[in-house]
């Protein structure tokens, strides 16, 4: 049985969550490379994997569930994007292991936990909606905020405890981690709003 189509609200919130992604990608990724922050350009990558996947699911929300639900696995492996480049970025913080600056790096991530807190509570409402594709959304966004707190964290250890590269990579390799568990989660849901659509 097919799901009901989203109404007008939910069009605007992916609208606005994909616009609020796209211009947070691109103040990130600058403080990312101008202090060498393995865990920030991620996170940035992570910033531009979700308005992809908001555009996505704007253009698919009135498909039917069996498209929507190949779409949501196509998203599944759209997560692993960012984690893929935080493993090539940490690989080059492995060979030139010098710490960010951890002003701007936790200053980065507070303003990335602004943009996905505001983004999470938007989308909540919404993610039982159009199946696996507004929880991919959800999904995202909340996780991401974890990561934003970790970035903040990794930024005060590296400020008063720990002069070190490590607080920064560690940290850059838990989001690619919290990626790949997001990306199971949905591909799970797809699969099996995938095989409903089918009977």
């Amino acid at each position: 049985m097919d799901l009901p189509l989203p109404d007008i609200g939910l069009r605007r919130v992916v609208r606005l969550v994909a616009l609020l992604n796209l211009g947070y990608f691109g103040i990130e990724v600058a403080v990312a490379l101008a202090i060498g922050s393995v865990s920030l350009f991620a996170d940035s990558v992570d910033f531009l994997e979700d308005a992809s996947v908001n555009l996505l699911i704007l253009a698919a929300l009135g498909w039917s569930a069996k498209h929507r639900a190949r779409v949501g696995m196509t998203l599944a492996g759209i997560l692993l994007i960012p984690g893929l480049a935080t493993l090539w970025t940490a690989w080059g913080k492995f060979n030139v292991p010098v710490a960010p600056a951890p002003l701007p790096l936790s200053l980065a991530g507070a303003g990335a936990l602004a943009v996905n807190l505001s983004c999470a509570f938007m989308l909540a409402r919404y993610r039982a909606h159009a199946g696996s594709l507004t929880r991919a959304a959800f999904l995202s966004s909340r996780n991401d905020t974890f990561a934003n707190v970790a970035i903040i964290a990794a930024g005060l250890v590296t400020a008063f405890l720990w002069r070190s590269a490590w607080p920064d990579l560690i940290v850059g390799l838990g989001i690619a981690a919290v990626n790949l568990d997001a990306a199971k989660e949905i591909w799970d849901a797809a699969r099996e709003e995938h095989v409903t659509a089918m009977t």
